[in-house]
């Protein structure tokens, strides 16, 4: 199931809060993400009715595989890309965040590879 950009940053959002506090619900999000209630409603409805989340009665949200799985893709190249521009690039920490953020969505599987590569060599290696 393809789901927009938006949708990516809310899932991304949620693993993210998941793994900080260990529990998630819609005032959370709109919190760290600065959006209104009714805005991370609507988002959270979708994402339920396309098998991402689901949503326990107390208000909990909880990924579900699909949706753990796809957020962990899209969390993952946000790590690596930050981790490229900061560390190999010397962007600022700011630009960094700002840049991760709108590249993650972008970048093919392919580039993402050879820029996982090349990241582990020039780092690691």
């Amino acid at each position: 199931m393809a789901i927009k950009e938006s949708g990516e940053d809310y899932l991304e959002t949620i693993l993210i809060l998941h793994e900080r506090t260990g529990y998630v619900r819609s005032i959370d999000i709109a919190a760290e993400l600065g959006y209104s209630k009714p805005s991370v409603s609507r988002a959270m409805g979708i994402l339920k009715e396309n098998g991402f989340i689901t949503v326990e009665p107390d208000g909990q949200i909880v990924l579900t595989k699909q949706g753990y799985l796809r957020a962990r893709e899209v969390y993952d190249r946000h790590l690596l890309i930050a981790r490229f521009l900061r560390d190999v690039l010397g962007v600022s920490e700011e630009n960094t965040n700002t840049d991760a953020c709108k590249i993650e969505h972008v970048i093919s599987h392919e580039t993402y590879e050879k820029l996982n590569v090349f990241v582990d060599a020039y780092l690691d290696g």
